[in-house]
């Protein structure tokens, strides 16, 4: 089975109503902590149209998913440069957009940037009490 093959079968557990079972599935294993994952099934969805009016938006949440992805290996500093890939993605959409409210997830960034600059990239702050959170609005 390729990569592709195992994405859509992992899709078939997540749906919204008119949302792509990719799209909700980042939020689920994003708030699971499955942040490899989240990256994973939503590349899925934005490597056929990276190009297209919500590419840069794809690419921005598959960063965040990215940046915790090195929080969760050490790397602290690979983590603040895709956190500031995705804040320049993300800033190029409404505040809401596609059912996200992006000027959450903007806020979300600058906190976790914060921490990870303030501690001047000596300690982690990602742990088990402080875990990122998303969701989509109804």
């Amino acid at each position: 089975m390729n990569k592709h093959e195992r994405i859509a079968e992992l899709a078939k557990n997540f749906s919204g109503e008119g949302v792509d079972p990719r799209y909700v599935g980042y939020f689920v294993l994003f708030n699971e902590q499955k942040f490899y994952e989240a990256h994973d099934i939503l590349e899925d969805l934005w490597l056929p149209d990276r190009h297209g009016v919500n590419g840069s938006f794809y690419k921005g949440l598959i960063q965040l998913a990215g940046a915790f992805v090195h929080l969760q290996k050490q790397r602290l500093r690979p983590s603040a440069a895709l956190f500031k890939l995705a804040r320049t993605n993300l800033e190029k959409y409404p505040a809401l957009h596609e059912k996200l409210n992006l000027a959450a997830v903007q806020q979300l960034i600058a906190g976790w940037l914060r921490q990870l600059e303030n501690d001047e990239f000596t300690v982690n702050p990602l742990t088990a009490v402080n875990v990122p959170q998303l969701g989509l609005q109804r």
